[in-house]
Formats: C-alpha cells, sequence, structure tokens
C-alpha cells in the first residue's frame, strides 16, 4: 500500500490531537479530544497521565477515519507535546504514581527560592543553561522525592519511571511494560534542569544535587531518528520523531537559519530565535533550549522569550470587563480609533514573564482621562502583545550577534488583522502568517517526515511553506520610539508594585 501520509500527535495543555498531513504539508484530517484539568490547591495544575493516553487511543483510528486512511497509508508517526510536564510511573505496572504535575504548577516555589540563594542561579546556567524555575522538571521531582513517602528509594531501586509527555506516550506506544521504549528527545531534555546543554547527556552534578537517580531517566536521543515500531494503536508504523512543542513550531514555521524566528501567539506567547550550532546563553532575561537534533547532525540552538499574558488580555476585556462579547470583536473595536488616546496596559496578571521575570509585578493601566473610550483600550489591549513582543526582540538582539529580519507567526491571535500590523510596526520587521496555521503539529509531523524518509530535506520543507499574509512596518521612527519609551514607563508603574528585594524573580 502508498505510504501517503505522516502522522503528527500534539499532545497539548488542554488536548490531545491527531492529524494527517500529506506530501506537500497539507492538513488531510484532524481529530481532538480534552483532558481535565486538576486544581486540587492553589497554584498546583494537575493531569490524569492514563486519560491522555486514552484519548490518544480514541484520536489515532478518528483522523484515520476523517481521511478514509488505512494504517498502511501511514509512513511514520510524530509527537509534539506540552513542555516540562513531569510524570512519574510503575516501571513494573505501568501505572503513573499520582498524577503528572503541569508546566504552570507552582508548588515548587519554595524551594526554587532556595536554589536561588544556594547554590545560586550560576550554578545551573554553567551546566544546563537555566536558571532556577518552577517552570522546569527537577524541582518537581525532588519536590515528590520530599512529599511522598518511599518514592525516592523507590527510584533508586529502579522501580520509578520519569518522563515528559512524549516519554509517557512513546513507552507506551512501543509496548509499555512488554518492553516499552523510555526515551526523550534532546529538546524537551533541555527542559528539565538535569541536562547539559553542550554535551546533550544527563549531567552527573545536577543529578546528584537534586538527588536523581539516573536509572528513572529516559534516554536522550535526536528530535528526528527512528525510535521504534509503534506496538499498540498503528502495529508496525515507526515513530520517528518527538519535540517540545515550541520547537516543533519553530520547525513547522521552517526556521532552520540562524536568526529566524517565530512567535506562537495563543494564551500566552511564545518567541523563539534559531541560534544555529551555538549556545548563546542569555543575559537579558531570555532562556536557552535546544531547538532540534536531526539524527546524528550537530544540535541547533535557540534563544526564547515567553509572554505570560497575550490571549488570555483579550479574555479578560470580554469575561471581566465584558467590553465585547467574542474575541473576534476587539479588532473591530480597536479600529474605531486612530491610537491608544495615550493609554497604556501592562498585563501583568501573574506577574512580567520574558525579559523582566517579576513574578509579584502587578497590572497596571496608564494614561487614564475623560478622552479615552473603550475603543482607545480596545487598541491598547492589542498594543500591549505588541510591545511586550518587542521587548523580547530588543533582549534576543541584545544577547546574540543575529538581528531579527522578519517575524513568523502563527496561533489563535494572528486572525487579527490590526494586531500583525501592530507586530510589524512596533518591532520595524515584516510580519508574516503560514497557509497551514497548525504549525506545532506540522512541524513534528516534518521531523518525522524527514526521518522516515518521506520528504528528503530540509529545502524540500522550505518549499512546502507558504505565506497567507505579510504585514510591513507603516509607522514614523520616531513616533515608535516615543510610544515604545511611554510603554517602558507603564511597566516601570507595573515593576513599581514590587517590595525592594535584593534578587530579582527570574524563571
Amino acid at each position: 500500500m502508498v505510504e501517503r501520509y505522516v502522522m503528527s500527535i500534539d499532545q497539548g495543555t488542554t488536548s490531545t490531537r491527531c492529524i494527517l498531513f500529506d506530501h506537500r504539508g497539507r492538513l488531510m484530517s484532524v481529530a481532538q479530544r480534552e483532558h481535565e484539568q486538576y486544581f486540587p490547591k492553589p497554584g498546583w495544575v494537575e493531569h490524569d497521565a492514563l486519560e491522555i493516553w486514552r484519548n490518544l487511543r480514541r484520536v489515532v483510528p478518528e483522523a484515520l477515519s476523517g481521511a478514509g486512511a488505512a494504517v498502511g497509508e501511514v509512513s511514520a508517526l510524530g509527537i509534539a507535546n506540552q513542555r516540562e510536564t513531569t510524570v512519574l510511573w510503575d516501571r513494573r505496572t505501568g501505572t503513573p504514581l499520582g498524577r503528572a504535575i503541569v508546566w504552570q504548577d507552582t508548588r515548587t516555589a519554595r524551594l526554587v527560592e532556595g536554589l536561588r540563594n544556594h547554590p545560586g542561579d550560576e550554578f545551573f546556567l554553567e551546566r544546563c543553561c537555566l536558571p532556577p524555575s518552577t517552570y522546569f522538571s527537577a524541582p518537581r521531582i525532588r519536590w515528590l522525592f520530599d512529599h511522598v513517602a518511599g518514592l525516592e528509594q523507590r527510584a533508586q531501586d529502579g522501580e520509578v519511571l520519569f518522563g515528559t509527555m512524549e516519554s509517557w506516550l512513546i513507552w507506551n506506544l512501543t509496548g509499555g511494560t512488554a518492553g516499552g521504549q523510555h526515551i526523550t528527545d534532546a529538546t524537551n531534555a533541555s527542559r528539565t534542569m538535569l541536562m547539559n546543554m553542550r554535551t546533550l547527556t544527563w549531567d552527573e552534578e545536577l543529578l546528584a544535587f537534586f538527588g536523581v537517580p539516573r536509572a528513572m531517566l529516559p534516554e536522550i536521543r535526536s528530535s528526528a531518528e527512528s525510535y521504534g515500531e509503534d506496538r499498540s494503536i498503528l502495529p508496525g508504523i515507526p515513530i520517528t520523531a518527538a519535540l517540545g512543542d515550541q520547537q516543533a513550531a519553530l520547525f513547522g514555521q521552517t526556521c532552520f537559519s540562524p536568526g529566524e524566528a517565530k512567535c506562537t501567539y495563543g494564551t500566552g506567547s511564545f518567541l523563539l530565535l534559531n541560534t544555529g550550532t551555538n549556545v548563546v546563553r542569555s543575559r537579558n532575561g531570555l532562556l536557552t533550549t535546544v531547538a532540534y537534533k536531526i539524527a546524528d547532525q550537530p544540535p541547533v540552538y535557540a534563544l526564547e522569550g515567553p509572554i505570560a499574558v497575550t490571549g488570555s488580555l483579550v479574555q479578560w476585556f470580554r469575561d471581566r470587563l465584558g467590553l465585547i462579547s467574542s474575541a473576534p470583536e476587539i479588532e473591530t473595536l480597536a479600529r474605531t480609533v486612530e491610537d491608544n488616546g495615550g493609554c497604556y496596559i501592562v498585563p501583568a496578571f501573574s506577574g512580567l514573564f520574558a525579559p523582566h521575570w517579576r513574578s509579584d509585578a502587578r497590572g497596571v493601566i496608564v494614561g487614564l482621562t475623560s478622552y479615552i473610550t473603550k475603543g482607545h483600550l480596545a487598541r491598547a489591549v492589542l498594543e500591549a502583545t505588541g510591545w511586550q513582543t518587542r521587548e523580547v526582540v530588543d533582549a534576543m538582539n541584545a544577547d546574540s550577534s543575529l538581528t531579527l529580519n522578519e517575524l513568523k507567526v502563527d496561533g489563535g491571535m494572528t486572525s487579527d488583522n490590526l494586531l500583525m500590523q501592530i507586530l510589524a510596526d512596533v518591532l520595524d520587521v515584516p510580519v508574516v502568517r503560514p497557509m497551514v496555521a497548525e504549525t506545532v503539529s506540522l512541524g513534528a509531523a516534518y521531523a518525522a517526515g524527514l526521518a522516515a524518509g518521506y520528504w528528503s530535506d530540509l529545502e524540500v520543507l522550505r518549499r512546502n511553506w507558504h505565506r497567507a499574509g505579510q504585514w510591513l512596518p507603516d509607522m514614523d521612527s520616531a513616533r515608535r520610539e516615543s510610544e515604545y519609551e511611554n510603554w517602558q514607563r507603564a511597566v516601570e508603574r507595573s515593576l513599581g508594585w514590587i517590595q525592594p528585594s535584593d534578587r530579582p524573580d527570574r524563571p
């Protein structure tokens, strides 16, 4: 039977999706199921890993049916996943040892604060290029060892396995307790605080510091290579790719050269800049991460700037203020005015992420006068996303010898054409949107198809990328810089809520 498709699994924070792509990178079929979010205590966020596995078993045949495809028409399977979410399970039974702790969870805040004081950020930055943060997996493993009786001893005895979501799914797909492959890829391993960023191996000093036994860790593999065949849902189909979701989006946007960047605009936003084979340690509030590693080729790295609140600010404007009834209405309302009327919104609802990393900053609205209408507020909401992106881009330009010349965008907010123009104006670079919006899933499919020989090389993937829209800068430079100064003063107001501290709160 002719292999016509590559299958992609996007295991996200709220749902699991299965998508079939053809040789031209076109979406042929999609199936999706949401999973429950658990909030047992303030700041705690959990998922049921078994529910996610059950959902995967459902969406795969649904996607095949949607395309009228048979298993034998699938060339390969790739996985993109929510990063940093931590799963521990019993090696013998395959049963998760409690719910997965999600990347948004902040229960390790006290532990992380202790790490900042001793041994300090530099100890970790030298090895994994990440500062201590509640984001990453290692503090969660340590927290579980400290709070679940007998767990650490069981891990030392080789009874417990750790993984992020791609490890959990691949282990189950390839056989589970009957010989499942316990592996991760370099992009996901780079988010654990346990991997040496330069050698792409588990770092002995970090393992010793956190007390994590090597026996519980998955083998670190490339992002695109053969991991084995599916023995559960698609018998005989090779699993040939795994990437963290934001790295998958970078790959799906075909940002294969140093200096190319993408930003995914959703509830929050994630901007990644390809820095090539060089490890660039940020001095300006960004994260260093593995972008991807293809087979035995050298790894490609990236600088990442996470922004906490972008799309969720529009949701707040709709649900809390009631000034619009649906998210798309904000563009219509914002177009009723020519500018923001001097009004700026800093959406530090849960502090500010990159490049400030101040969790106790607070949201502010500045410049309110009797002249301000809801149209001005709507425009200020959209501009907040633009100015936050500008801050991250400035940090990236300062950290690297690369200068951003174009920004590729994806995610739900990119349907707002006014926002896209605002981005082009505040960044002073073209902003481009691709034809295929599902760039996370597409990136996992591209990596899988590349490893399986379905696509021959990166240039073929580049030719698959097609522009759906482009926005060029159309703002006077003096006005741009003047408004940016106003935004920065508003950010200072946001930071002014912070109590004096000797140490900024970075991730």
